[in-house]
């Protein structure tokens, strides 16, 4: 399990001195799942305050947001990454935490990076890696994520993810997009909230081509659709303004109660997802259990632009507060992509360390 690194003063990383400079190192394992990466910090960072995985979450997100922007943004990382940071679990049940770092923000679940994520845990030697059949209990910053993986010859071939259940909650929206006119969706919470568009009504036909002017319209969907969504989360509180869109194409059904569909989830600001993603997955399903479309035990395949693909299952209804929301699992992999140590020179002109201190103890 992790540990707390007490011996580091609260909020700081490994301080490396080197040649009289001021320089803080993280361990990292670049994963990717689907095509996007995950960028996991594996070690260098100290005590965050708070017991839950969503209390540390709020307090770096408060207090040192300028951890997120130096791993995500240029010259150190790029804005189609997302970041996971290993974290001490709260809840006895699981084996580790993790928080999701994204261009949006902190989405409170996410699952390629939760795929991405159980892969360095187990691959690693993070929780200690079984042979066959493995279970793992991971606490997110929505809750516990409940992951079956497939182990053989020291990899993990597979991993299905279930977390939090997932529910509609608002139909029949409508947003004035300029330069497009009113358009039309449908309000889904599955780890955030995520605007269902029909990529048809809008003429995209989800291919590598579109993404650029998937991009352009998600962003100024988006800006024109957050005012109007306003909504906190029944049990978790205040989630923040709406991050993502997700474009739905044509469902084909591909018999044996399953169902394949072109996808593709838009993240502000102005980034088209390489995977389908799994929370987009999971909206779906969720869509299509409120319609009466899927059934228990049935399944859906999103492909995305990039032709990646993750698999969905529907596993039953539940309750979140007063909405009907569904329980589902998804199943993808990941690979590594490397192993490194990324320095930070606290004399770089080009990293802001305007809300770093709260994390990283840096000395302004």
């Amino acid at each position: 399990m992790p540990q707390r690194h007490s011996p580091m003063p609260k909020g700081s990383v490994q301080q490396q001195n080197q040649g009289g400079h001021r320089r803080r190192a993280v361990e990292l394992v670049d994963m990717q799942s689907g095509g996007d990466v995950s960028r996991i910090v594996t070690s260098g960072v100290g005590h965050l305050p708070g017991g839950t995985v969503l209390e540390q979450m709020r307090y770096i997100q408060q207090y040192g947001d300028g951890f997120r922007r130096w791993l995500l943004n240029e010259p150190y990382g790029d804005p189609y990454m997302s970041i996971d940071l290993i974290v001490p679990p709260d809840n006895p049940r699981a084996q580790a935490g993790y928080i999701i770092m994204e261009a949006m923000g902190y989405p409170l679940y996410s699952g390629s990076n939760t795929i991405c994520t159980a892969v360095a845990i187990l691959e690693n030697g993070i929780v200690p890696m079984e042979e066959g059949e493995q279970t793992l209990v991971l606490e997110s910053p929505a809750g516990l994520a409940h992951v079956l993986a497939y182990n053989a010859n020291g990899r993990v071939d597979s991993i299905t993810t279930r977390s939090e259940p997932a529910f509609v909650s608002a139909r029949n929206q409508v947003a004035q997009v300029p330069g497009v006119g009113p358009v039309h969706y449908d309000l889904v919470w599955s780890g955030a909230y995520f605007a269902m568009v029909d990529a048809s009504r809008l003429g995209f036909s989800l291919c590598a081509e579109d993404m650029p002017a998937m991009a352009s319209f998600g962003h100024a969907f988006v800006e024109a659709a957050r005012p109007a969504v306003t909504r906190d989360h029944p049990l978790l509180g205040k989630v923040g303004p709406l991050p993502f869109a997700h474009f739905m194409g044509p469902l084909e059904s591909i018999g044996s109660g399953g169902y394949r569909t072109p996808s593709a989830t838009y993240v502000h600001p102005g980034v088209i997802c390489r995977s389908p993603t799994g929370t987009g997955t999971t909206a779906r399903l969720a869509l299509m259990a409120a319609d009466g479309v899927i059934q228990e035990n049935e399944w859906i395949r999103t492909v995305s632009p990039r032709g990646s693909s993750f698999v969905g299952r529907f596993l039953g209804e539940a309750k979140v507060g007063n909405y009907r929301a569904i329980n589902s699992a998804i199943t993808g992999k990941a690979w590594t992509l490397a192993h490194s140590r990324m320095t930070l020179d606290l004399d770089d002109p080009m990293v802001d360390y305007s809300d770093l201190e709260g994390v990283l103890n840096i000395p302004i």
